[in-house]
């Protein structure tokens, strides 16, 4: 398997793209003059994040990635001690976020970190529920923190009480102090992010290594159906959709609420009838916290929630009615997937030859089955809740920014650093104090005319999937079961890359995320706002999904996904659901286009485009 040299990559500058770099951190560029970390970027595997970046990053938005970059790192390799690994790396191309694990590659080292982990995740692995239920009080504490933060605006004159009160602080240092408030709990929320995350796909990976040395060919699927038909807060914004559309049903006003696509119109409407009315307050009380859930990943800026875009969750409760009124069920089928997944855990368990063995198995998967949840519902507190309240507080330093002339439009923040909005906003108050003319105002607006030029040539760009020096064998843990990396799907990519013409390619392969085989239409949705577009019965081929596609899974027969492994959302809500699931085919999207026919083969992790 050959990949590209990430420094030949990058030395090839986009036409109108050149000085890029300087819109990232620099510690984030593949380097030429420095020998040493030259010849490191060019032997080791880097893989490009696909999972949380399909599309390249904005200056801000980079603060989620440096965020994690932080956290999972700090955990693995100087917190919990992860004996075979360290942390992971990360670089930018073009806008671009490559990563790659770094190894523990001495033996004895990998075993002077063995008791430390034991200890340290034990300590966790023990006392999980309790632990998690403080987590939980920590982090909707931040959250509310977050909400409580106040953006001042700069006025001509401050308040009379700042003089009688003895204050002796401006709005201008509020607002320097409250942009650091604001960044700082965002690095605390994903310092919460990542106390259990790691532990949570740990103890899947020791269950999936220890079936898979009782049974070599075992399907890692069936491991993950033994932990499946778990209750986890992230369908709950789904569920609340499906309440609601059993509601207006019941008070008789489902026309009213599927007579138009637009929410504004709808409520409108509603709020005639006194039943409408008494639907709205229904709506109203879930509004808070499941309508935070983003309409993407929430990992960017323009992810909005479901309240900021109140269309989407309207499409899906209309969805929801329609099915209802067909006779159709809207519930997962999870006594079905409940029942499969005690019949699997049986009939292995009933294969174990030993007591001993018996005993690990039940251990491990007791333990597997208590932190699974956590792997989902942290995505509730953090991508989706916390992030949608977060990027409306940036929209509010963008306002403050727009009256002063920094920016032209309140959307443009997105294209400069936090530190340079820092920056920015020293310009502001410095120059509100002295009541000169920020000097910000003919520096930002001409450089971010040039950033969403340069930002446009980046999404036009194909980013290659992997690059550098691919490792002979693949065994961090996380990029396996999250990424869907392994040598085996590099291979697969690479074999596609080299197809000179892409329509002659009839069949892709990834992980057999979910059982089942099945044919149909495609339908390619890049982004949530294409879902609209599905069919009844269409298979979903996408980049990755996140819990706002909820309601898709309702009409699908199938999902193919470009990213993740068998423990990436699509996987997951695909087995919930009974739906065939085929992950990190790498180039789905880009191969495959709306209207093919294909047969999508959960059980073995191929599709077939019959054409």
């Amino acid at each position: 398997m050959k990949f590209p040299n990430p420094h030949d990559i990058k030395a090839k500058t986009i036409p109108g793209t050149e000085g890029w770099e300087r819109m990232y951190p620099y510690h984030y560029q593949f380097v030429t003059d420095d020998p040493e970390r030259n010849q490191y970027e060019k032997d080791t595997f880097w893989f490009a994040d696909g999972l949380h970046y399909p599309e390249p990053l904005y200056p801000f938005d980079t603060i989620w990635d440096e965020a994690w970059y932080l956290a999972l790192s700090q955990f693995n390799n100087r917190i919990f001690m992860v004996p075979p690994v360290r942390g992971v790396d990360h670089r930018i191309i073009n806008g671009y976020v490559y990563i790659s694990p770094v190894p523990v590659k001495d033996g004895a080292e990998i075993g002077s970190r063995v008791p430390h982990f034991m200890e340290r995740a034990g300590y966790y692995y023990k006392n999980w529920d309790a632990l998690e239920a403080k987590w939980k009080v920590k982090m909707e504490a931040t959250i509310r923190e977050l909400e409580a933060i106040q953006i001042p605006k700069l006025p001509d004159m401050e308040d009379m009480s700042v003089v009688t009160d003895a204050v002796g602080e401006s709005r201008g240092y509020h607002l320097l102090k409250n942009y650091d408030d604001l960044i700082n709990l965002g690095l605390k929320c994903w310092q919460y992010h990542f106390e259990f995350l790691n532990l949570g796909y740990a103890a899947y990976v020791f269950f999936l290594d220890f079936m898979q040395k009782q049974f070599p060919s075992m399907p890692t699927q069936r491991v993950t159906q033994m932990i499946a038909g778990i209750d986890v807060i992230m369908y709950k914004p789904d569920e609340e959709l499906k309440k609601l559309a059993k509601k207006a049903i019941e008070l008789g006003i489902e026309a009213t609420v599927c007579s138009s696509p637009e929410w504004g119109v709808v409520e409108a409407a509603l709020r005639k009838l006194p039943k409408g009315q008494e639907w709205l307050a229904a709506l109203d009380q879930a509004r808070q916290p499941w309508f935070e859930v983003s309409t993407g990943t929430g990992w960017f800026h323009h992810d909005r929630s479901w309240n900021d875009q109140m269309n989407v969750p309207l499409a899906g409760i209309n969805t929801y009615i329609g099915k209802i009124k067909q006779g159709v069920s809207i519930e997962r089928p999870t006594e079905k997937v409940r029942a499969e997944r005690d019949r699997i855990i049986a009939e292995y368990r009933d294969l174990i030859g030993k007591d001993e063995d018996r005993k690990q198995f039940d251990e491990l998967l007791g333990c597997a089955k208590t932190v699974f949840p956590y792997v989902e519902n942290h995505l509730f507190y953090v991508e989706h809740w916390f992030h949608s309240v977060f990027w409306n507080k940036m929209r509010e330093v963008g306002a403050i920014m727009k009256q002063h002339g920094m920016i032209e439009d309140v959307e443009d923040i997105w294209l400069l650093r936090r530190d340079e909005i820092k920056q920015g906003l020293w310009d502001v108050v410095t120059a509100w104090a002295t009541g000169v003319t920020p000097r910000g105002t003919k520096v930002w607006p001409k450089e971010i005319v040039w950033r969403k030029g340069v930002m446009q040539k980046f999404k036009e760009w194909s980013a290659p999937p992997a690059i550098g020096t691919a490792p002979e064998v693949i065994q961090e843990p996380f990029t396996i079961v999250l990424w869907g990396v392994t040598n085996k799907s590099l291979a697969d990519w690479s074999a596609v890359q080299d197809v000179k013409d892409p329509d002659s390619i009839t069949e892709l392969k990834g992980f057999a995320g979910s059982p089942g085989v099945v044919e149909g239409r495609a339908r390619v949705c890049k982004t949530v706002g294409e879902v609209g577009q599905l069919q009844e019965g269409e298979i979903l081929v996408a980049p990755t999904t996140s819990p706002s596609w909820a309601p898709a899974f309702a009409k699908i027969r199938a999902c193919v996904t470009d990213v993740g492994g068998v423990m990436s959302h699509a996987a997951i809500v695909c087995r919930e659901y009974g739906l065939p699931a085929v992950v990190g085919t790498g180039l789905s999207t880009k191969i495959i286009k709306s209207g093919m026919m294909l047969r999508v083969d959960g059980s073995s992790g191929v599709i077939t485009i019959v054409r």
